[in-house]
């Protein structure tokens, strides 16, 4: 199972909330795990990208059909979070389209944490479930608490404040760590993400094996 991809956060009926991600990763990753033999899902936000028939594509727009459709695709041996969900939503949603005015005031809460939700699942739990984090400063130590806080068995963090890499780019360098591992960090140097991705799914297999 894989995430990927924003979510749009609708305000009225024309303007949304979302975050920078293009969902390349997510997409290079579903790709990887189904050659190597994986029956893939993807649930994908909105993006401009394609894949093979053979892997199970479900199109979502917002955090919640984002978290119904992780909850009826479980159970699943792995799960992949790399999509760039919006941690809040408007709480109010306007029916019609709002006027320009000077100043606009957006009341936002919470969206549902999807991956906690999932690493913490008693019955539904993945063998191995992996989070992603985009962060721009103090990678290490962020990265170790949410490692902690999500209660993932991976994360997999990437520095967006490189503007060569990342977000929008064919090319990443990604951070991963491994709870089990007392929180071992391994560097996949600057690669085209197709790489990168094999890379975490030869990881993934030795790992479930």
């Amino acid at each position: 199972l894989v995430t990927a991809g924003p979510t749009n956060e609708y305000i009225d009926p024309v303007r949304f909330i979302t975050n920078k991600s293009s969902g390349k990763q997510g997409y290079e990753l579903a790709k990887s795990l189904f050659k190597k033999g994986f029956d893939t899902t993807l649930i994908s936000g909105p993006t401009n990208l394609e894949i093979t028939k053979d892997i199970n594509l479900i199109k979502v727009e917002t955090a919640d059909e984002m978290f119904e459709a992780t909850k009826k695709s479980l159970p699943a041996d792995v799960a992949i979070f790399s999509a760039a969900v919006a941690d809040y939503k408007v709480k109010n949603i306007a029916n019609d389209k709002i006027k320009k005015n000077d100043e606009l005031t957006i009341n936002l809460e919470k969206n549902i944490d999807i991956l906690n939700y999932v690493s913490n699942h008693n019955s539904k739990r993945p063998k191995l479930v992996i989070g992603f984090a985009a962060e721009t400063i103090n990678l290490d130590k962020n990265s170790k608490d949410k490692l902690i806080s999500k209660n993932c068995d991976w994360l997999i963090t990437n520095n967006v404040s490189q503007k060569d890499i990342g977000f929008n780019s064919d090319f990443n360098e990604v951070f991963i760590h491994y709870k089990d591992k007392k929180f071992k960090k391994e560097k996949l140097l600057f690669k085209r993400k197709s790489e990168i991705s094999e890379e975490i799914v030869d990881r993934i297999i030795t790992q479930i094996n």
